[in-house]
């Protein structure tokens, strides 16, 4: 199931639907998430379609007018996937499959597509494993129209529904030997995080692509990999990082995403115990992208999930260098200022304030305000570090000339 393969970018168009939950803008903003996905896993989106509907369609998910425009566009110009912004049944997708004649993807399945690829050691490949397993179950029932199991009555029962409640079988019991591994890997790295003694542990989290394997490199003087798409980063990754004389553990993380697959979450829940154990967290915001509060927003819900929010947490803005507010002309008397018009000053003067010295301004990349975030670490993992062992408070000054 995870064989890798060469990426050969594919024609793809997208597909997402305005409703009272989300609207025109909203809806271009998780298309353009969409499309890096997209992009991420090997494909190149040829177009975009949008639909109004109060309630999607229950067999096709966007109505018949729109449906037979995309039917159009994708027999003219050959395209090789459609591909949805919200998560369709098993049913939806089969008639879809049927109408199109193409592959036809949601988010979930993008999602999972992109982790298969991204998966390195045996332990992510198993977790990955296991999520698309858990995501193909209930989806089993269209893969078999090839059998004559439509063709009911005496003398016409085909072998199809004997061949799915096979495959059934099979998958569950591949879903509970996958279950079995993750569960013995689990208590090899509960053991090893044991080993590691009593060392302050911070852990990297944030949404994918904000510079998290960026800011490890750069710190821990490691050479994690890092690279400008999503989801770069599946396995954790843990270095020993000393500042000033002062050793601790700093841990990358898998990246979070809106919509995040409930399978995924599931299966990640063991390589997030890097999360649930840390004494400290680094928060890192792409402040540079223009809706990072919604980022911020989704992280804290997978935290609260993971049951993490309450952690001690510092703030840590990144890609300070790429941030570019919109500008207003001194003679525009029509156009209002909004959020996008927002400095890296003006931002400090809102919400932010309430986070006071817990908010970091940087740039991993260009190493702008490394000193200042490496003096805030040292003093939140000493005071920690004190807090444990008392006793070794002389070792580490509350002040150190260098960082």
């Amino acid at each position: 199931m995870l064989e890798k393969k060469a990426i050969q970018y594919e024609k793809a168009v997208l597909i997402g639907v305005v409703n009272t939950n989300q609207n025109e803008d909203k809806v271009n903003e998780y298309l353009d998430e969409l499309e890096f996905l997209t992009y991420t896993a090997g494909g190149e989106v040829q177009k975009r379609f949008t639909q109004r509907v109060e309630v999607p369609n229950p067999k096709t998910y966007i109505g018949s007018g729109k449906m037979e425009e995309v039917q159009r566009y994708v027999k003219e110009n050959e395209i090789g996937s459609v591909i949805f912004d919200d998560e369709l049944s098993p049913a939806q997708q089969n008639n879809i499959e049927k109408l199109l004649r193409c592959k036809i993807l949601d988010r979930t399945s993008l999602i999972l597509d992109i982790f298969a690829q991204r998966a390195q050691t045996s332990y992510a490949r198993t977790q990955v494993e296991l999520a698309q397993y858990e995501y193909l179950l209930p989806r089993l029932t269209g893969l078999w129209t090839h059998l004559e199991r439509q063709r009911g009555g005496i003398g016409m029962r085909g072998p199809g529904e004997t061949e799915i409640e096979t495959d059934r079988r099979i998958v569950r019991d591949r879903i509970a030997l996958l279950k079995r591994k993750l569960s013995k890997i689990d208590r090899q790295m509960e053991t090893q995080r044991g080993n590691r003694g009593a060392l302050v542990r911070v852990a990297l989290v944030g949404y994918t692509n904000v510079g998290k394997s960026t800011l490890m490199n750069v710190i821990s003087k490691s050479d994690v990999f890092a690279e400008n798409k999503l989801f770069a980063t599946l396995d954790t990754t843990v270095r020993k990082v000393v500042i000033g004389n002062l050793p601790f553990l700093l841990s990358d993380t898998v990246g979070f995403i809106r919509k995040l697959p409930t399978q995924l979450v599931e299966s990640f829940k063991s390589t997030l115990d890097e999360v649930r154990e840390a004494d400290l967290l680094l928060h890192v915001v792409d402040i540079s992208h223009p809706n990072f509060e919604e980022h911020i927003d989704s992280v804290n819900n997978i935290l609260d999930e993971i049951k993490s929010a309450n952690k001690k947490t510092i703030m840590v803005f990144n890609k300070i260098d790429q941030y570019q507010p919109e500008t207003i002309d001194e003679d525009d008397l029509v156009t209002e200022r909004t959020k996008a018009h927002f400095t890296i000053e003006d931002w400090k003067n809102t919400w932010f304030n309430k986070i006071g010295d817990r908010a970091l301004f940087i740039s991993a990349l260009n190493k702008q305000n490394l000193d200042e975030f490496r003096k805030r670490v040292y003093d939140e993992v000493r005071d920690i570090h004190v807090t444990r062992f008392p006793y070794n408070n002389f070792l580490y000054p509350e002040h150190l000339d260098q960082y």
